[in-house]
């Protein structure tokens, strides 16, 4: 089956080992990037497109009269129009959990500097400060331990079960939240039981909360000003997922005003980013923003190319692998 990967440079391919790709997918071609003029050409022919952030609408749709399967290359699916491709009878998959590991170290990355000031103190040296002490030691601002503190979990799929796996061995107390379409008591995907509690609970009880829910109807901005103003004043939020999920003009003025402790943000509502987003230009000791990187270990990039490579040869023997249509 002819198949075209539309915006292969998303992967970063230089340092991955493509040998099963090309072998087991003889005929496919790699386009770095495509635009909406290229795209008239490269749809025309394939069965298969592989894309990861590429919108596919339906309008892209149309122009791809043999097009039988369309295969993410990411988890999140809010970038195809699945009711589009359904009413013309093309297939559409995922690839899934191939990141956890990657999203898992980021998130703790994220709280533990937040948690223990890293940027802050190496400010410090640079500016002498230990050099210069009275003390062996500089204590502040003060670091805080995990152990003891409340998880609160938006979201408890793979991610947010491989958070909250590293997170008892932080000896952390871990909640999720009650979502309308999440029973009350519920185990993860590890299996292992994990309190549910209603959205506003959560928001009251947890010292950290990390975002792990896809971006839909429910979840765009269900962290507004109303949330934020729930949370504790020393309160962390950590978001992986997607940036729609936050109301980052709230947020900008929940730090601002010291109403939470900070946050560590890797995902923004558009990406790449305008230069004068409103958190690239606060110069925040309390914030951390990273340019969509917690899914992007090597080792989870390459787990990606064997994944879709596995879907779209499932999908050639007729089976339904990964599927959502």
């Amino acid at each position: 089956m002819k198949t075209v990967f539309l915006d292969f440079s998303t992967l970063h391919p230089e340092d991955l080992d493509l040998d099963s790709l090309k072998k087991k997918l003889k005929d496919i071609q790699f386009w770095p990037t495509s635009n909406k003029d290229e795209l008239k050409d490269r749809l025309k022919s394939p069965e298969v497109i592989v894309v990861n952030k590429l919108l596919v609408d339906e309008t892209c749709l149309e122009q791809a009269p043999n097009l039988k399967l369309i295969c993410l290359a990411a988890t999140g699916t809010d970038n195809v129009d699945l009711d589009a491709a359904k009413e013309r009878g093309i297939a559409v998959c995922n690839i899934r959990e191939y990141c956890t590991p990657s999203v898992v170290q980021h998130v703790f990355a994220l709280m533990l500097t937040l948690t223990q000031h890293l940027a802050l103190y190496q400010a410090r040296l640079n500016k002498g400060d230990w050099q210069h002490s009275e003390n062996f030691c500089l204590l502040d601002p003060p670091i805080r331990e995990l152990s003891g503190k409340t998880l609160g979990l938006i979201g408890l799929g793979a991610l947010g079960s491989g958070v909250a796996g590293v997170a008892r061995a932080f000896n952390m107390r871990v909640v999720a939240a009650r979502l309308p379409w999440r029973t009350t008591s519920a185990p993860s995907v590890s299996g292992q039981s994990v309190p549910r509690l209603a959205l506003h609970e959560l928001l009251q009880q947890a010292d950290i909360i990390s975002l792990h829910c896809p971006l839909n109807e429910d979840t765009r901005h269900i962290i507004d000003s109303n949330a934020l103003e729930q949370m504790k004043s020393d309160a962390l939020l950590i978001n992986t997922a997607r940036g729609g999920l936050v109301d980052y003009q709230a947020l900008l003025h929940a730090l601002e005003q010291n109403e939470i402790g900070g946050a560590g943000i890797d995902v923004l509502e558009q990406e790449p980013p305008i230069d004068n987003h409103i958190l690239l230009k606060a110069n925040l000791a309390n914030l951390i923003v990273t340019p969509h990187i917690a899914w992007s270990a090597r080792e989870a990039r390459q787990r990606a190319i064997d994944e879709i490579v596995s879907n779209i040869l499932a999908f050639q023997a007729g089976e339904k692998r990964n599927r959502i249509i």
